[in-house]
């Protein structure tokens, strides 16, 4: 096979193009391309007056090497392909099925492979299915009626289900593990198109579609998926678990235990303290979402003209502060809108979110600052969670229980806004006018109102004072860590903390990939669970 890279293309091009551009490359007649593989196409727009698309390809053809030799093409190369490969069991026999705890992507990829290599998992979640949490957001976004177990962050699919469904990610992959994920999604029922886009995203109503697909994937290969399955306690002996109680009144036995409960299951991090788990505080980011008008974003990325061929635009803004503070756009979200993510009562948190078209008005992003331990004011592992809270807190208590709003030219004078200007907003939950000065610590609000400006200059209009602000953007990523050596393993053997609640990922397909690694681990350690072996060991 030959790899061409930096293949670039006029935004108009059709695939015969590509296929024409690609023969002059290797200056063969098209006739001799066997078969062409996208391996990943972004976007230049570094010159607005020539934008292009850029490709990354694979060729088939006859006689590679003497096709390279004549084609002399510095971006042409012959290439092998090292795919994806899981592990062959181990030899410890299970004498229960291993325990999945949380189907966020961590739980949910970790559950899928373990089902498909023999090991029939038991995944437990503490929320509902789709189709039940779809609708129980939807009544809180109306009536502001929150189900503490069934929400934006809990219930099947984790948080990200009610996200934009952003698959990039910026971890190291030698061993296949991000490429898989793609391909698992698209299996079950996403574009294709998201295993070479160089920004790929599913959306909050396809994901909707696509996770349940998964379960029953999970279920057909001889696994269980429980829901409303809360495990609200560890058994742990010697040093090593033994199994978990679920909903207060139920043990289930099992050797392996894989946490992957999520950055908001600020109980389950209580409970997993109080049974001396090794965790840690670490840093996180907090902010606000702003919102402007997709237009407005898609000229100042591409121009009109172009824009309403590449559809909307996305951005990645950085500042560094005065103050020493870095402040960077997180999420972004381009047509989508900011919703209320709460998932306690008495305190608010919101998030950013999409739809598959991205058709809505507005793009929104949060505007997001470092913490770190030393910000948090208090000692222990979960003096970020902490520190959450109170924010979270000062929003509810802001907005009445209603997501809080700000313009920004009036989050810069400290003046609670009394009516939106020409960026009409797009919410999904109530929203009421506040200051959100009060809200973030000082060194944040006024980072955030430093980078605003900065951003000003990079896109047209970043800055104008009819920005709509709105708080608090505080479950960024996980406030603490749980330890774990290079097996997965905790110090309490048997334990596998997972994904981004446990500190180790950043986002859905480093979540994923994350659930692949532990389910890679478990299964180097023990062998396949074999329902009828371990009843014929029980009898004797």
């Amino acid at each position: 096979m030959i790899r061409i890279t930096q293949v670039k293309m006029p935004i108009t091009h059709t695939y015969d193009d590509l296929l024409i551009r690609t023969a002059k490359l290797l200056r063969i007649p098209d006739g001799q391309l066997r078969g062409l593989h996208i391996v990943k196409q972004s976007i230049d727009a570094r010159k607005r007056e020539d934008i292009r698309y850029v490709y990354v390809l694979d060729v088939e053809v006859d006689r590679e090497k003497e096709v390279i030799r004549r084609c002399r093409n510095k971006n042409a190369a012959l290439y092998s392909s090292q795919p994806y490969v899981f592990p062959y069991p181990g030899d410890e026999v299970l004498t229960h099925p291993p325990v999945v705890v949380g189907s966020g992507p961590a739980g949910l990829f970790c559950s899928l492979m373990l089902a498909r290599h023999g090991f029939r998992p038991i995944l437990l979640e503490r929320g509902g299915p789709v189709e039940e949490r779809m609708e129980k957001v939807d009544r809180f976004w109306k009536t502001g009626e929150l189900d503490e177990e069934c929400n934006v962050q809990f219930g099947e699919g984790g948080a990200g289900t009610f996200s934009d469904g952003k698959l990039n990610t910026l971890v190291k992959d030698p061993a296949g593990r991000n490429q898989m994920v793609l391909k698992i999604f698209a299996q079950y029922g996403a574009d294709p198109s998201i295993c070479y886009m160089n920004k790929p995203h599913i959306g909050t109503d396809e994901l909707q579609r696509i996770i349940p697909a998964m379960r029953q994937a999970i279920i057909q290969a001889g696994g269980q998926v429980r829901f409303h399955a809360k495990v609200t306690d560890l058994s742990v002996e010697k040093g090593r678990i033994n199994g978990v109680e679920v909903n207060g009144n139920e043990f289930l036995p099992s050797q392996a235990v894989v946490f992957a409960v999520g950055h908001s299951a600020r109980d389950t991090f209580r409970m997993l303290l109080k049974r001396q788990v090794p965790m840690e505080a670490k840093a996180f980011a907090v902010g606000l979402r702003v919102q402007h008008p997709q237009k407005m974003i898609d000229e100042s990325q591409y121009g009109s003209e172009a824009a309403q061929i590449l559809g909307p635009a996305s951005y990645k803004v950085t500042h560094q502060c005065v103050n020493g503070r870095g402040v960077y756009s997180f999420c972004m979200c381009p047509g989508g809108y900011v919703v209320n993510a709460s998932s306690q009562k008495g305190r608010l948190a919101v998030n950013g979110m999409s739809y598959h078209a991205r058709d809505g008005k507005n793009a929104n992003s949060a505007l997001i600052v470092t913490v770190k331990p030393e910000d948090f004011g208090g000692g222990g592992p979960l003096a970020g969670v902490e520190f959450q809270e109170r924010m979270e807190e000062a929003a509810y208590q802001a907005g009445k229980g209603k997501i809080p709003v700000q313009l920004y030219g009036d989050f810069c004078e400290g003046r609670v806004s009394q009516a939106y200007g020409q960026v009409e907003p797009a919410f999904q939950g109530e929203t009421a006018f506040a200051d959100l000065n009060q809200i973030l610590p000082k060194y944040a609000a006024e980072s955030i109102k430093e980078g605003m400006e900065s951003f000003g200059n990079i896109i047209e209009g970043f800055n104008r004072p009819d920005a709509v602000l709105a708080g608090v953007e505080s479950r960024t990523s996980s406030p603490i860590r749980i330890s774990r050596d290079k097996s997965m393993e905790s110090d309490v053997k048997g334990l596998f903390p997972c994904g981004e609640g446990a500190g180790y990922a950043g986002g859905i397909t480093s979540a994923a990939m994350d659930g692949l690694k532990t389910a890679e681990e478990i299964c180097r350690r023990f062998k396949p669970f074999d329902q009828k072996e371990n009843e014929k060991q029980k009898a004797k």
